[in-house]
This record gives C-alpha cells, sequence and structure tokens, in this order.
C-alpha cells in the first residue's frame, strides 16, 4: 500500500496505490488563486500546498479505506518543478515515511506522465499488459517533450522544449487576447467554433531534422498581428478564427514531430499526456495521424493528463519492486531534474 504526493506546480495532490490500482486519487487545484495574477505565483503555491496537503492526503486514505499504519512505503515527486512548491511534497512524503519507518521513492515528474497513458480503467489501473517501445508526446504548461520509451523505466529523450512549451504559448497568446487565465482550455473551447484557416501563422521548427520544440516566435508573431489589427479583438467570429488558427499552428508541430519520430525509429505506438493533451484538436489531429500511419495510439485519461499523484505512485511502486531500498531521507529537491 503506498501513499503518493504531487506538488510540482499549483495542484495539491495525493493518491493510493495497491498492486498497480488507484484506490484513492484527490487534486486540489490552485487556479482560482492564481488567475487574478494571470500565472503562477510561486510563492502562493507553496503556502496553498501547505494549506491544502494535509486535507488532501485524508481524503485519499479515506477515498481508499485504508489507515496510515498500513502504509508499505511513501512516494512524492522529487523534481522537476516549482522550488518552493515542490519542497512541501517532498519533505511532507520524507517525514511519512520516517515516521512509519517505511521506505520513501523521490520521482521525477515527467517520467511518471510517461507511464500514466497505461493507467486505465475505472477505477484506474495500471495495465502494462500490451505495453510496447514508443514514442512519448508530453506537453504541459512547461514543458513539451518527445521521448523514446523503450521498456519500463527505460528511455531516451528525444527532444525538448528550447523556450516556450506548447501550453506556455496556449496561455500567453490568451493572455494577449484577453482570455481569462489559464487561458488553454479557453482557446480549445472557442476554436472549436471558429475556422482555423482564417490566419496563417507559423509552424515553429516544423521542418527541422530534429524532435526539439519552440513556440516563443508562434506567440510574437500572434502579438505583432495583434498589434496591427487590434480590431479584430471586438469580434467575437474573429476571436474564434482567431484561436483555431493559433491552436491549429501549435497542434500541427506536435502531431508531425511525434508521428515523424515513430516512423524515423520504427516504432508502431505513440503515446501523449499532459495537461495540453486535453485539447480536442491535440486528440482530434493525433488520432487522426496515427490512423493513416497505422500507428497505434494511447491518450492518458483527461484525469490523469494534468498534475496528479496517481501517477507518481504507480511508477512509485514498480520502482520500489525493483529497488527496496528507495529514495534516502535526505534526498533534496531537484528542480531542474533532466529526464536522462
Amino acid at each position: 500500500m503506498l501513499l503518493a504526493f504531487e506538488t510540482s506546480c499549483d495542484e495539491t495532490s495525493a493518491a493510493l496505490i495497491h498492486a498497480g490500482r488507484v484506490l484513492g486519487n484527490v487534486v486540489s487545484s490552485q487556479v482560482k488563486l492564481h488567475a487574478e495574477y494571470g500565472g503562477v505565483v510561486p510563492e502562493l503555491a507553496a503556502r496553498e500546498h501547505l494549506r491544502n496537503l494535509m486535507p488532501v492526503c485524508r481524503k485519499a486514505l479515506s477515498q481508499a479505506g485504508v489507515k496510515a499504519e498500513r502504509l508499505d512505503a511513501v512516494a512524492a515527486t522529487q523534481g522537476p518543478g516549482l522550488p518552493s512548491a515542490l519542497m512541501v511534497g517532498l519533505k511532507a512524503g520524507q517525514a511519512v515515511a520516517f515516521a512509519l519507518r517505511r521506505p520513501f521513492i523521490g520521482i521525477h515528474h515527467h517520467e511518471a506522465h510517461l507511464y500514466s497513458p497505461w493507467i486505465t480503467g475505472s477505477p484506474p489501473a495500471a495495465d502494462f499488459s500490451g505495453f510496447c517501445p514508443h514514442v512519448a508526446l508530453i506537453a504541459s504548461g512547461g514543458h513539451t517533450l518527445l521521448v523514446h520509451v523503450k521498456g519500463e523505466t527505460r528511455h531516451h529523450l528525444l527532444g525538448s522544449t528550447l523556450d516556450d512549451a506548447a501550453g506556455e504559448c496556449f496561455d500567453k497568446v490568451g493572455k494577449l487576447m484577453g482570455l481569462p487565465y489559464p487561458a488553454g482550455p479557453e482557446m480549445d473551447r472557442l476554436a472549436q467554433s471558429g475556422n482555423p484557416a482564417a490566419y496563417r501563422f507559423p509552424r515553429p521548427m516544423l521542418d527541422e531534422p530534429n524532435d526539439d520544440f519552440s513556440f516563443s516566435g508562434l506567440k510574437t508573431s500572434v502579438r505583432y498581428f495583434l498589434r496591427d489589427h487590434p480590431v479584430l479583438l471586438k469580434d467575437a467570429r474573429a476571436v474564434r478564427d482567431l484561436c483555431a488558427s493559433v491552436q491549429r499552428a501549435i497542434v500541427e508541430v506536435l502531431v508531425a514531430k511525434a508521428v515523424r519520430a515513430a516512423r524515423r525509429l520504427g516504432l508502431a505506438c505513440v503515446t501523449a499526456s499532459g495537461g495540453v493533451t486535453c485539447n480536442h484538436e491535440l486528440r482530434t489531429q493525433l488520432a487522426a495521424a496515427c490512423q493513416q500511419e497505422h500507428l497505434a495510439l494511447r491518450f492518458a485519461e483527461k484525469g490523469l493528463c494534468t498534475d496528479n499523484a496517481a501517477m507518481i505512485g504507480i511508477l512509485a511502486e514498480r520502482k520500489l519492486a525493483a529497488n527496496p531500498g528507495g529514495t534516502s531521507l535526505d534526498a533534496d529537491i531537484l528542480p531542474s531534474w533532466e529526464l536522462q
């Protein structure tokens, strides 16, 4: 029975995992708090984690019908993420492990995302029976990664964000358009009734012979376009078309690079996880591209795309089986921990 914590950014989460099943998974979001500032304020995020972690933990234990004495191990996100936010979950996890004399496992946040598409069903269970080598796309507010997953806990980073990540681009462009924070979901909603061919924006690094991503140029292009056409923001139809056009530019890059990498490596499967993969257009276009290329496709369930402790716990359970010693209770946070 494993208790996991996730506090890498602005979601406070705790989950109970047993034999590959998620018995309880509670997430407390801070979106409303940070909306006033148009982005995550690290100090406020840390304070909210301190306020919410124990109530979230108690609720997860109650949801699972488990008492703390029954725990066999504890895990928490060790990095990457906001330093002050990471500190709350990691030190809480280490404290619980110390108090109960149980092993502790520090988990890489992005590595956990890699395996979230294999957490399926209701209640969710990690079914790795169909697990195979694949290309994994992780798209979130702070990171966009392509990873060659060779096997369980064996992976190789193919490409990453050089500047603005996909989710960051969504939010920054939405802010330029005056959309409420977080702008990504709102852009997705408006784009569904917009024309993606109405305006042409650049597809950064689409034709570059590598697997890296860069969306700052797209953001800048939109900024200058809005400067030169401010009247468009007063037209509801134009705003929907703008959302659809920008979204199409981002999605085309994500889809093309993921599918191209799978073809180049001779792999038959693509997975996608992270908050941006809740996007309707991305799911539609990636599914169509994979079908055309005869590639299997697995998305993380939408509830497991954003930051959550269930994916932390699922990976921790498998790591603990391979290394019963776990992670040192003296281990510190790793805010810039790179996925190796």
